[in-house]
């Protein structure tokens, strides 16, 4: 029935106690050892997403800077223009006040002022109102001072040139006559 061979044993491999040992230190070492590893990776990790993060910030300020400069470049030919065309503008005010004074025709010219008044309105370009305002010296600029005891200090009395403000900013200040009350 059974053979010699056979056995009902089970065969059971014997470790010593020092070789126990050694495999439990080489697994303590391999922990260790893949630890350290892993804070490693971990610290490369942080460095790299702070060097992500300042180059991202820069990236930013340098995208913001460039399209304030180029907004900056197209405002300062845009008011280039303007002032050249209000010079025009101006000259065109001055010629039709002659024809009022001296009672000549001068529909052409209120038809002309009024395209450009309408050409002004279209891209924002308002006139600065200063008769009877105080001075604002980021409006204004006055070019003579009168004395008079009725108006309170650095009231305007006159307007010598039109101002004009768009999107903002001045694109020319009015010039103004200011009034002082007598020290006497």
């Amino acid at each position: 029935m059974s053979s010699e061979n056979e056995s009902d044993e089970i065969p059971v491999n014997v470790v010593s106690e020092n070789e126990s040992v050694e495999e439990s230190k080489s697994s303590e070492y391999m922990k260790e050892n893949s630890s350290e590893l892993l804070d490693a990776e971990k610290q490369k990790t942080s460095e790299c997403e702070e060097k992500l993060k300042h180059i991202l910030a820069d990236f930013q300020n340098l995208s913001r800077k460039t399209q304030s400069d180029i907004e900056n470049g197209v405002n300062a030919k845009v008011d280039e223009f303007l002032l050249d065309f209000l010079k025009i503008y101006d000259d065109f005010i001055r010629a039709r006040d002659v024809f009022s004074e001296n009672k000549i025709n001068a529909e052409g010219l209120d038809s002309i002022l009024k395209n450009m008044d309408s050409l002004l309105k279209k891209y924002n370009v308002a006139p600065i109102d200063a008769l009877g305002e105080i001075f604002d010296p980021n409006l204004h600029e006055a070019i003579s001072v009168i004395s008079d005891p009725n108006l309170d200090d650095n009231t305007i009395t006159k307007e010598i040139r039109k101002g004009y403000i768009s999107q903002k900013r001045i694109i020319r200040p009015t010039l103004v006559e200011i009034s002082k009350k007598d020290d006497n």
